[in-house]
């Protein structure tokens, strides 16, 4: 049990921590997309190790929510970007992320059959109400307004990724979503003329060594989840792993220097618990 924990609380600092790099980005956009590149390589590379070594491949049924989840990547990457760009990162990560789990709660509820007992609708009153509580506390009303936006994405490719999963087995659909998003960016970010900022920011060292942290640190992540759950039940794994909100409103208000700090540390706290009694309960 013990491993486990260090698995999932590290999979919440990489996650946070790869959030926090886009943030601090002088292009979000372009940051993003490097990222996402580095991580449709790594699950290229992937892919190929798996057909080669267990003969696994990525089962016909599952391609087509992959592909749906890869394209709304994209969404996904652009309002990301856009939520950096107009509101704080204490804000955006657990509006984004908490509303985003809640969204997919309520959305597997009433589009995928999936149960939610008593408890579990209490839950996300709880969770709504800490979301809530950020409300006053925003620091403009377009950032809160992408945050939305991007929950409401992150819910969408969540209930994908549901399905898909359950039409697979293994880790080659997760693998297949990274090159498809790395494809389906890239496909967004040439067709907008952007590709020679991307081969600048490839030529410097600084701008290699963040996009390909970043890239790595957003793989990782999810290799930590899997290896935590082969070692403690999926909700105490996930119930850490929502940690990250918390951790986010700590590290914009002390390393950041954002307002409404310990406002916002409270509120997230409160989403997070919401959180964890949602996965308990289910």
């Amino acid at each position: 049990m013990l491993v486990a924990t260090v698995l999932a609380l590290t999979a919440a600092v990489l996650h946070a921590g790869w959030n926090l790099a886009v943030k601090t980005s002088t292009d979000r956009f372009l940051a993003l997309w490097g990222q996402f590149v580095v991580g449709g390589a790594i699950g290229a590379a992937g892919l190929v190790v798996l057909a080669l070594t267990t003969g696994d491949t990525v089962e016909a049924g599952a391609l087509p929510w992959a592909a749906l989840s890869a394209l709304s990547h994209l969404p996904y990457a652009l309002l990301l970007a856009a939520a950096y760009d107009h509101g704080d990162f204490s804000l955006v990560y657990p509006v984004g992320r908490g509303a985003g789990a809640l969204g997919a709660a309520i959305g597997g509820a009433l589009l995928l059959d999936d149960r939610l007992s008593p408890g579990g609708w209490m839950a996300v009153i709880v969770v709504a109400g800490g979301l809530a509580s950020f409300v006053p506390r925003g620091s403009s009303g377009r950032g809160l307004r992408d945050a939305c936006l991007l929950a409401a994405v992150i819910a969408t490719y969540t209930l994908l990724d549901a399905q898909g999963a359950r039409r697979s087995t293994g880790v080659g659909y997760v693998l297949c979503i990274y090159v498809g998003a790395g494809v389906v960016i890239s496909a967004y970010g040439l067709a907008r003329g952007r590709g020679h900022e991307l081969r600048e920011l490839g030529r410097t060292s600084a701008g290699r060594r963040s996009v390909g942290l970043a890239g790595v640190a957003s793989v990782v992540t999810y290799g930590l989840v899997l290896a935590a759950v082969r070692r403690a039940p999926v909700g105490y794994v996930a119930a850490l792993r929502e940690s990250s909100v918390v951790l986010a409103a700590v590290i914009g208000w002390r390393l950041l220097g954002e307002p409404l700090g310990r406002a916002r540390i409270a509120s997230s706290a409160v989403v997070a618990s919401g959180l964890m009694l949602l996965v308990a309960f289910r």
